[in-house]
Protein backbone atom coordinates (compact mmCIF):
# COMPACT_ATOMS: atom_id res chain seq x y z
CA UNK A 1 0.00 0.00 0.00
CA UNK A 2 1.10 3.48 -0.73
CA UNK A 3 2.01 6.00 1.82
CA UNK A 4 0.52 9.26 0.90
CA UNK A 5 1.37 12.70 2.36
CA UNK A 6 -0.52 13.28 5.49
CA UNK A 7 -0.31 16.89 4.50
CA UNK A 8 -3.09 16.09 2.32
CA UNK A 9 -5.17 14.35 4.86
CA UNK A 10 -5.53 17.25 7.66
CA UNK A 11 -2.18 16.37 9.10
CA UNK A 12 -2.71 18.88 11.78
CA UNK A 13 -5.76 17.06 13.50
CA UNK A 14 -3.91 13.29 12.23
CA UNK A 15 -0.57 14.90 14.41
CA UNK A 16 -2.90 14.92 17.37
CA UNK A 17 -2.58 11.16 17.46
CA UNK A 18 1.21 11.91 17.97
CA UNK A 19 0.42 13.99 20.44
CA UNK A 20 -0.93 11.98 22.80
CA UNK A 21 1.48 9.33 22.44
CA UNK A 22 4.48 10.74 23.20
CA UNK A 23 2.93 13.07 26.19
CA UNK A 24 2.55 9.42 27.77
CA UNK A 25 5.38 8.21 26.52
CA UNK A 26 7.66 10.96 27.86
CA UNK A 27 5.80 10.43 31.18
CA UNK A 28 6.64 6.79 31.58
CA UNK A 29 3.05 5.69 31.47
CA UNK A 30 3.85 3.32 28.08
CA UNK A 31 6.87 2.50 26.35
CA UNK A 32 5.98 3.04 22.67
CA UNK A 33 3.77 2.16 20.33
CA UNK A 34 2.88 2.11 16.47
CA UNK A 35 0.34 3.76 15.00
CA UNK A 36 -1.34 3.10 12.18
CA UNK A 37 -4.17 4.50 9.65
CA UNK A 38 -5.06 3.42 6.11
CA UNK A 39 -8.16 6.18 4.31
CA UNK A 40 -9.44 4.75 1.05
CA UNK A 41 -6.73 2.19 0.03
CA UNK A 42 -3.40 4.65 1.27
CA UNK A 43 -1.38 4.99 4.61
CA UNK A 44 -3.28 7.86 5.21
CA UNK A 45 -1.23 8.51 8.38
CA UNK A 46 1.76 5.69 9.88
CA UNK A 47 4.16 6.71 12.84
CA UNK A 48 6.19 5.07 15.79
CA UNK A 49 6.99 6.36 19.11
CA UNK A 50 8.96 5.73 21.83
CA UNK A 51 11.00 2.60 22.66
CA UNK A 52 10.34 -1.17 21.41
CA UNK A 53 12.64 -2.12 24.63
CA UNK A 54 12.63 1.42 27.13
CA UNK A 55 15.52 -0.81 29.22
CA UNK A 56 17.55 -1.90 26.36
CA UNK A 57 17.56 1.91 24.76
CA UNK A 58 15.80 0.14 21.73
CA UNK A 59 13.77 2.96 20.09
CA UNK A 60 10.59 2.15 18.40
CA UNK A 61 10.21 1.29 14.86
CA UNK A 62 7.81 0.97 12.09
CA UNK A 63 8.28 -2.65 11.83
CA UNK A 64 9.04 -3.76 15.37
CA UNK A 65 6.98 -6.70 15.67
CA UNK A 66 4.14 -7.46 18.75
CA UNK A 67 2.68 -10.52 20.35
CA UNK A 68 -1.18 -10.30 19.13
CA UNK A 69 -2.62 -12.36 21.26
CA UNK A 70 -6.08 -12.56 20.32
CA UNK A 71 -5.89 -10.36 17.16
CA UNK A 72 -4.53 -14.08 16.10
CA UNK A 73 -8.37 -15.03 16.52
CA UNK A 74 -9.90 -13.16 12.99
CA UNK A 75 -6.94 -14.30 10.80
CA UNK A 76 -7.53 -18.49 12.08
CA UNK A 77 -11.06 -17.61 11.52
CA UNK A 78 -10.82 -16.72 8.19
CA UNK A 79 -8.61 -19.96 7.76
CA UNK A 80 -12.12 -21.84 8.65
CA UNK A 81 -14.13 -19.58 5.94
CA UNK A 82 -11.44 -20.28 3.36
CA UNK A 83 -12.03 -24.37 3.65
CA UNK A 84 -15.51 -23.64 4.04
CA UNK A 85 -15.85 -21.99 0.90
CA UNK A 86 -14.45 -25.22 -0.12
CA UNK A 87 -17.15 -27.31 0.44
CA UNK A 88 -14.58 -28.93 3.57
CA UNK A 89 -16.03 -27.49 6.36
CA UNK A 90 -19.83 -26.50 7.04
CA UNK A 91 -20.71 -24.09 9.85
CA UNK A 92 -24.03 -25.85 10.92
CA UNK A 93 -22.19 -29.04 11.14
CA UNK A 94 -21.28 -30.08 15.17
CA UNK A 95 -17.65 -29.66 15.76
CA UNK A 96 -17.54 -33.71 16.65
CA UNK A 97 -17.91 -33.75 12.82
CA UNK A 98 -14.31 -33.42 12.57
CA UNK A 99 -13.21 -33.55 16.06
CA UNK A 100 -14.98 -36.94 17.38
CA UNK A 101 -13.23 -36.60 20.88
CA UNK A 102 -15.82 -33.32 21.26
CA UNK A 103 -18.89 -35.41 20.84
CA UNK A 104 -21.94 -36.00 23.52
CA UNK A 105 -20.08 -33.04 26.14
CA UNK A 106 -21.91 -32.86 29.57
CA UNK A 107 -22.56 -29.01 30.88
CA UNK A 108 -21.05 -28.29 34.20
CA UNK A 109 -24.01 -26.85 36.91
CA UNK A 110 -23.03 -26.25 40.25
CA UNK A 111 -25.65 -27.92 42.86
CA UNK A 112 -25.72 -26.24 46.43
CA UNK A 113 -25.45 -28.69 48.89
CA UNK A 114 -26.85 -28.05 52.53
CA UNK A 115 -24.08 -26.41 55.06
CA UNK A 116 -21.04 -26.74 52.38
CA UNK A 117 -19.39 -25.52 48.85
CA UNK A 118 -21.79 -26.47 46.02
CA UNK A 119 -20.35 -29.22 44.09
CA UNK A 120 -19.86 -29.67 40.04
CA UNK A 121 -22.93 -31.92 38.52
CA UNK A 122 -22.42 -32.80 34.72
CA UNK A 123 -25.69 -32.24 32.71
CA UNK A 124 -26.40 -33.50 29.06
CA UNK A 125 -25.95 -30.55 26.58
CA UNK A 126 -29.47 -29.81 24.62
CA UNK A 127 -27.30 -29.79 21.79
CA UNK A 128 -23.98 -29.74 20.25
CA UNK A 129 -21.72 -26.81 19.57
CA UNK A 130 -21.17 -26.14 15.89
CA UNK A 131 -18.66 -24.52 13.96
CA UNK A 132 -20.70 -21.39 13.83
CA UNK A 133 -20.59 -21.46 18.07
CA UNK A 134 -16.48 -21.65 17.64
CA UNK A 135 -16.52 -19.04 15.24
CA UNK A 136 -18.88 -16.46 17.68
CA UNK A 137 -18.04 -17.64 20.99
CA UNK A 138 -21.13 -19.26 21.55
CA UNK A 139 -19.63 -23.00 21.98
CA UNK A 140 -20.29 -23.13 26.16
CA UNK A 141 -16.63 -23.55 26.16
CA UNK A 142 -14.55 -20.89 28.34
CA UNK A 143 -11.51 -19.45 29.63
CA UNK A 144 -10.36 -20.71 33.18
CA UNK A 145 -8.53 -17.55 33.88
CA UNK A 146 -11.30 -15.59 33.99
CA UNK A 147 -13.90 -16.16 36.92
CA UNK A 148 -13.74 -18.59 39.46
CA UNK A 149 -16.86 -21.05 38.73
CA UNK A 150 -16.14 -24.67 39.24
CA UNK A 151 -16.39 -25.36 35.44
CA UNK A 152 -13.17 -22.52 35.53
CA UNK A 153 -11.56 -24.00 38.16
CA UNK A 154 -11.42 -27.53 36.16
CA UNK A 155 -10.11 -25.80 33.83
CA UNK A 156 -6.67 -24.62 35.63
CA UNK A 157 -6.71 -27.79 37.65
CA UNK A 158 -6.61 -29.73 34.02
CA UNK A 159 -4.10 -27.12 32.80
CA UNK A 160 -5.45 -26.83 29.49
CA UNK A 161 -3.01 -24.11 28.31
CA UNK A 162 -0.10 -26.06 28.58
CA UNK A 163 2.61 -24.86 26.40
CA UNK A 164 3.91 -28.31 26.28
CA UNK A 165 0.97 -29.92 24.84
CA UNK A 166 -0.02 -30.24 21.06
CA UNK A 167 -3.00 -29.23 19.65
CA UNK A 168 -4.13 -32.48 19.63
CA UNK A 169 -3.51 -33.08 23.07
CA UNK A 170 -5.17 -30.22 23.44
CA UNK A 171 -8.10 -31.47 22.00
CA UNK A 172 -8.50 -34.62 24.23
CA UNK A 173 -7.81 -32.13 27.57
CA UNK A 174 -10.76 -30.51 26.43
CA UNK A 175 -13.05 -33.09 25.66
CA UNK A 176 -12.63 -34.94 28.95
CA UNK A 177 -13.95 -30.97 31.37
CA UNK A 178 -17.73 -30.32 30.96
CA UNK A 179 -18.94 -27.22 29.62
CA UNK A 180 -19.51 -23.81 30.93
CA UNK A 181 -22.66 -22.77 29.67
CA UNK A 182 -25.10 -24.78 27.25
CA UNK A 183 -24.13 -23.87 23.69
CA UNK A 184 -25.73 -20.99 21.60
CA UNK A 185 -27.31 -20.08 24.83
CA UNK A 186 -24.11 -17.75 26.17
CA UNK A 187 -21.56 -15.63 24.53
CA UNK A 188 -18.58 -16.42 26.49
CA UNK A 189 -15.22 -15.07 25.41
CA UNK A 190 -13.21 -18.89 25.67
CA UNK A 191 -10.99 -21.48 24.01
CA UNK A 192 -13.56 -21.77 20.98
CA UNK A 193 -10.84 -20.59 18.56
CA UNK A 194 -8.34 -22.99 19.75
CA UNK A 195 -10.23 -25.67 18.80
CA UNK A 196 -10.82 -24.07 15.47
CA UNK A 197 -7.24 -23.87 15.10
CA UNK A 198 -6.89 -28.01 15.50
CA UNK A 199 -10.12 -27.97 13.22
CA UNK A 200 -7.32 -26.25 10.37
CA UNK A 201 -5.23 -28.76 10.86
CA UNK A 202 -7.42 -31.83 11.26
CA UNK A 203 -9.52 -30.63 7.63
CA UNK A 204 -6.85 -29.24 6.19
CA UNK A 205 -3.96 -31.52 6.77
CA UNK A 206 -1.26 -29.51 8.04
CA UNK A 207 0.20 -27.59 11.50
CA UNK A 208 -2.14 -24.82 11.45
CA UNK A 209 1.01 -22.34 11.32
CA UNK A 210 1.77 -24.05 7.95
CA UNK A 211 -1.30 -23.62 6.64
CA UNK A 212 -2.06 -19.88 7.86
CA UNK A 213 1.37 -19.43 5.83
CA UNK A 214 0.81 -21.27 2.91
CA UNK A 215 -2.90 -19.75 2.80
CA UNK A 216 -2.67 -16.39 4.05
CA UNK A 217 0.09 -14.27 5.38
CA UNK A 218 2.54 -15.83 2.39
CA UNK A 219 -0.13 -15.03 -0.41
CA UNK A 220 -0.54 -11.63 1.49
CA UNK A 221 3.76 -10.81 1.63
CA UNK A 222 2.68 -10.41 5.35
CA UNK A 223 6.40 -11.74 6.10
CA UNK A 224 6.60 -10.93 9.92
CA UNK A 225 3.49 -12.69 10.79
CA UNK A 226 3.64 -16.24 12.48
CA UNK A 227 3.69 -18.30 15.81
CA UNK A 228 7.81 -17.32 16.08
CA UNK A 229 10.54 -14.82 15.55
CA UNK A 230 13.38 -15.32 13.46
CA UNK A 231 16.72 -14.99 15.37
CA UNK A 232 17.73 -11.83 13.00
CA UNK A 233 14.37 -10.26 13.87
CA UNK A 234 14.89 -11.02 17.36
CA UNK A 235 15.81 -7.54 18.72
CA UNK A 236 12.80 -6.10 16.89
CA UNK A 237 10.48 -7.57 19.33
CA UNK A 238 8.45 -5.25 21.30
CA UNK A 239 8.42 -5.65 25.41
CA UNK A 240 6.28 -3.86 28.09
CA UNK A 241 8.38 -1.78 30.20
CA UNK A 242 9.21 -2.39 33.93
CA UNK A 243 6.70 -1.95 36.26
CA UNK A 244 7.94 1.62 38.18
CA UNK A 245 7.07 -0.37 41.59
CA UNK A 246 8.74 -3.40 41.77
CA UNK A 247 11.21 -2.59 39.05
CA UNK A 248 10.82 -5.99 37.28
CA UNK A 249 8.99 -6.19 33.43
CA UNK A 250 5.91 -7.64 33.59
CA UNK A 251 5.33 -11.47 32.65
CA UNK A 252 5.04 -11.97 28.92
CA UNK A 253 4.30 -14.93 27.05
CA UNK A 254 6.67 -17.82 25.92
CA UNK A 255 10.16 -17.32 24.41
CA UNK A 256 8.95 -16.15 20.83
CA UNK A 257 12.13 -17.50 18.89
CA UNK A 258 11.33 -21.09 19.70
CA UNK A 259 8.55 -22.39 17.15
CA UNK A 260 5.80 -23.54 20.24
CA UNK A 261 4.65 -27.10 20.57
CA UNK A 262 0.64 -25.90 21.57
CA UNK A 263 0.06 -23.64 18.06
CA UNK A 264 -2.57 -21.29 19.76
CA UNK A 265 -5.06 -20.33 17.65
CA UNK A 266 -6.84 -17.78 19.93
CA UNK A 267 -3.65 -15.72 20.69
CA UNK A 268 -0.41 -17.73 19.69
CA UNK A 269 0.92 -15.51 16.61
CA UNK A 270 2.90 -11.98 16.35
CA UNK A 271 3.01 -9.28 13.83
CA UNK A 272 3.53 -5.55 12.59
CA UNK A 273 1.57 -2.95 12.04
CA UNK A 274 2.38 -3.00 8.19
CA UNK A 275 1.58 -6.40 8.00
CA UNK A 276 -1.90 -6.66 10.11
CA UNK A 277 -3.17 -3.49 8.04
CA UNK A 278 -2.38 -6.16 5.00
CA UNK A 279 -4.57 -8.21 6.58
CA UNK A 280 -7.20 -6.21 7.57
CA UNK A 281 -7.20 -4.34 3.99
CA UNK A 282 -7.55 -7.25 2.30
CA UNK A 283 -11.37 -7.65 4.48
CA UNK A 284 -12.26 -3.85 3.36
CA UNK A 285 -11.70 -4.98 0.08
CA UNK A 286 -14.18 -7.76 0.16
CA UNK A 287 -11.12 -10.57 0.51
CA UNK A 288 -8.38 -9.49 -2.36
CA UNK A 289 -5.41 -7.37 -1.74
CA UNK A 290 -3.12 -6.41 -4.71
CA UNK A 291 -4.90 -9.08 -7.24
CA UNK A 292 -4.30 -11.81 -4.42
CA UNK A 293 -7.93 -13.35 -3.88
CA UNK A 294 -8.63 -15.11 -0.35
CA UNK A 295 -12.22 -15.79 -0.24
CA UNK A 296 -15.20 -13.86 -1.85
CA UNK A 297 -16.90 -10.41 -1.16
CA UNK A 298 -19.97 -12.39 0.59
CA UNK A 299 -17.73 -14.49 2.53
CA UNK A 300 -16.32 -11.15 4.37
CA UNK A 301 -20.11 -9.92 4.37
CA UNK A 302 -20.92 -13.01 6.60
CA UNK A 303 -17.60 -12.65 8.69
CA UNK A 304 -18.52 -9.22 9.65
CA UNK A 305 -22.52 -9.70 10.14
CA UNK A 306 -23.50 -9.92 14.04
CA UNK A 307 -24.58 -13.84 14.69
CA UNK A 308 -25.43 -14.04 18.20
CA UNK A 309 -28.85 -15.49 18.37
CA UNK A 310 -31.91 -13.32 19.62
CA UNK A 311 -31.74 -13.61 23.57
CA UNK A 312 -28.47 -14.44 23.73
CA UNK A 313 -26.82 -14.18 27.62
CA UNK A 314 -23.36 -12.35 28.09
CA UNK A 315 -21.05 -13.95 30.61
CA UNK A 316 -20.58 -11.73 33.41
CA UNK A 317 -16.93 -12.64 33.57
CA UNK A 318 -16.52 -11.56 29.86
CA UNK A 319 -18.05 -8.06 30.73
CA UNK A 320 -15.85 -7.45 33.60
CA UNK A 321 -12.54 -8.27 31.79
CA UNK A 322 -13.46 -6.84 28.21
CA UNK A 323 -15.58 -3.31 29.06
CA UNK A 324 -15.94 -1.67 25.92
CA UNK A 325 -14.35 -4.12 23.90
CA UNK A 326 -17.18 -7.13 25.03
CA UNK A 327 -20.16 -7.34 22.57
CA UNK A 328 -22.93 -5.94 25.04
CA UNK A 329 -26.04 -5.00 23.86
CA UNK A 330 -26.12 -1.55 25.27
CA UNK A 331 -23.34 -0.97 23.23
CA UNK A 332 -25.10 -1.29 19.93
CA UNK A 333 -22.91 -4.41 19.14
CA UNK A 334 -22.93 -8.13 18.02
CA UNK A 335 -20.42 -10.86 17.39
CA UNK A 336 -19.87 -11.89 13.90
CA UNK A 337 -17.35 -14.46 12.55
CA UNK A 338 -14.09 -13.86 14.18
CA UNK A 339 -14.35 -10.35 15.51
CA UNK A 340 -17.05 -7.70 17.04
CA UNK A 341 -19.03 -5.76 15.05
CA UNK A 342 -21.18 -2.58 15.69
CA UNK A 343 -25.23 -2.74 14.99
CA UNK A 344 -26.58 0.35 15.52
CA UNK A 345 -25.68 3.78 15.89
CA UNK A 346 -25.17 5.67 18.67
CA UNK A 347 -25.13 3.76 22.36
CA UNK A 348 -21.18 3.07 21.92
CA UNK A 349 -18.74 5.30 23.96
CA UNK A 350 -16.04 5.54 20.82
CA UNK A 351 -16.55 6.81 17.43
CA UNK A 352 -17.26 4.59 14.70
CA UNK A 353 -19.98 3.51 11.56
CA UNK A 354 -22.77 0.78 11.82
CA UNK A 355 -21.23 -2.30 9.89
CA UNK A 356 -17.54 -1.92 11.64
CA UNK A 357 -15.79 -4.75 12.73
CA UNK A 358 -12.67 -5.04 15.13
CA UNK A 359 -10.71 -7.09 18.24
CA UNK A 360 -7.76 -6.54 20.16
CA UNK A 361 -4.96 -8.38 22.11
CA UNK A 362 -4.03 -8.48 26.01
CA UNK A 363 -0.85 -7.02 25.46
CA UNK A 364 -2.17 -3.62 23.85
CA UNK A 365 -2.94 -4.79 20.21
CA UNK A 366 -5.94 -3.29 18.11
CA UNK A 367 -7.34 -3.55 14.62
CA UNK A 368 -10.95 -2.48 13.51
CA UNK A 369 -12.12 -2.08 9.54
CA UNK A 370 -14.61 0.83 8.79
CA UNK A 371 -16.23 -0.02 5.33
CA UNK A 372 -18.24 2.99 5.22
CA UNK A 373 -15.43 5.42 6.19
CA UNK A 374 -13.34 2.69 4.07
CA UNK A 375 -11.20 3.29 6.86
CA UNK A 376 -8.29 0.54 8.61
CA UNK A 377 -7.16 1.63 12.11
CA UNK A 378 -4.12 -0.82 14.17
CA UNK A 379 -2.18 0.25 17.22
CA UNK A 380 0.40 -1.97 18.03
CA UNK A 381 1.51 -1.36 22.13
CA UNK A 382 3.23 -3.29 24.55
CA UNK A 383 1.25 -2.35 27.63
CA UNK A 384 -1.26 -4.73 28.95
CA UNK A 385 -2.86 -2.86 31.89
CA UNK A 386 -3.56 0.10 29.69
CA UNK A 387 -4.95 -1.44 26.58
CA UNK A 388 -8.42 -0.68 26.79
CA UNK A 389 -7.81 3.29 27.22
CA UNK A 390 -5.54 3.07 24.18
CA UNK A 391 -8.21 1.20 21.94
CA UNK A 392 -10.83 3.89 22.43
CA UNK A 393 -8.02 6.60 22.28
CA UNK A 394 -6.82 5.59 19.01
CA UNK A 395 -9.97 5.15 17.79
CA UNK A 396 -11.39 9.31 19.09
CA UNK A 397 -8.28 10.43 17.51
CA UNK A 398 -8.24 8.60 14.27
CA UNK A 399 -12.23 9.61 13.63
CA UNK A 400 -11.58 13.69 14.88
CA UNK A 401 -8.66 13.98 12.18
CA UNK A 402 -10.95 12.93 8.98
CA UNK A 403 -12.00 16.27 6.98
CA UNK A 404 -14.39 14.73 4.39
Amino acid sequence: MAIINIADLSSARYARIGTVFKTDISKGIIPGAVTLVAHRGKTAYLRAFGWRDRERNLPMEIDSIFRIASMTKPIVSLAIMMLAEEGRIRLVNPVSAYLPEMKDLKVGVEKPVAGGKPRLVRVAANREMTVQDLLRHTSGLTYGQFGDTLVKAAYRKADVFNPKQTTAEFITKLSKLPLQNQPGEVWDYSMSTDVLGRIVEVVGGVDLDKFIHTRITGPLDMHRTGFVVSAENADRIAEAQNDPKTGERPPMSRTLTKRPKFLSGGGGMVSTATDYLRFAQMLLNGGELEGVRLVSRKTVELMSSDHLPPGVAFSGTTRAQFEESAPIAEFGQGFGLGFCVRKEAGRNPVPGSVGDFYWSGVHGTYFWVDPKEQLVGVLMLCAPDLRRHYRAMMRQMTYQALAD
